[in-house]
């Protein structure tokens, strides 16, 4: 039998949310868009407000000087540093495609398994993808990829323990393989440009480490 219930985000078993089904994904993808815009995609002088450290105050030249960055940073009470690099974007492409994989698997996290579920994994992926890329690279950097690759280590194995999610194995192997060829030259050879390749590995482990907790709520049946 299919649920004919409207507020059911299922069509012919097919997942086809809509914004009231995932609230906070949908609401990050638009707040990610606005900042795209009022920033000029990350060219105009107020995106330093959302880097993880403001360069233009503190010295990132070395480790040992991002990690006092870091620290004087959040001392100073700027917390939301840890999370804001998640919101800037430097592409329209790369926010589009970052929004339409958070979208399709982020909306099932949030249904299936809970708000605070969904939550707890954005936060905890954000920290381990900004502060790898951070202390490794320094704070020029942006975008929800990081917790896409979170989201999307999260599904694939949590799917493992309790099919629930409608995810399509390619996309975990493509996922990887794209993060890997980012360590290479490859991506600044074909004018991609160098890509937040910790970011998308401290995302990953994250997610992947996430995966061990059971889910929050019951799963609803797709309707089919």
């Amino acid at each position: 039998m299919i649920n004919k219930d409207p507020g059911f985000p299922y069509v012919n078993g097919r997942w086809q949310p809509k914004p009231a089904h995932a609230p906070i994904v949908m609401g990050m993808v638009v707040v990610a868009a606005v900042l795209a815009w009022l920033t000029g995609l990350g060219q105009q002088n107020v995106s330093a407000l959302f880097l993880i450290v403001d360069p233009r105050y503190h010295d990132v030249s070395s480790f040992d000087a991002r990690l006092s960055a870091l620290l004087d940073t959040l001392l100073s009470g700027q917390i939301w540093r840890l999370i804001s690099p998640d919101f800037l974007h430097f592409s329209w492409s790369h926010l589009i495609f970052n929004a339409v994989i958070l979208w399709f698997l982020g909306s099932q996290v949030e249904w299936l398994d809970g708000k605070k579920r969904f939550l707890t994994l954005f936060v905890a992926t954000s920290l381990g993808a900004n502060l790898l890329q951070y202390m490794m690279n320094g704070p020029f950097f942006g975008g929800l990829s990081g917790v896409v690759y979170g989201v999307l280590g999260y599904c694939w194995l949590s799917q493992q323990q309790l099919p629930r999610f409608q995810f399509p194995p390619a996309l975990m192997i493509f996922a990887v393989v794209w993060m890997l060829l980012g360590f290479t030259a490859l991506p600044e050879v074909l004018g991609i440009g160098r890509m937040a390749n910790e970011a998308h590995l401290g995302g990953l482990l994250t997610g992947l480490a996430l995966a061990a907790l059971p889910p929050i709520k019951k799963a609803p049946r797709s309707g089919a």
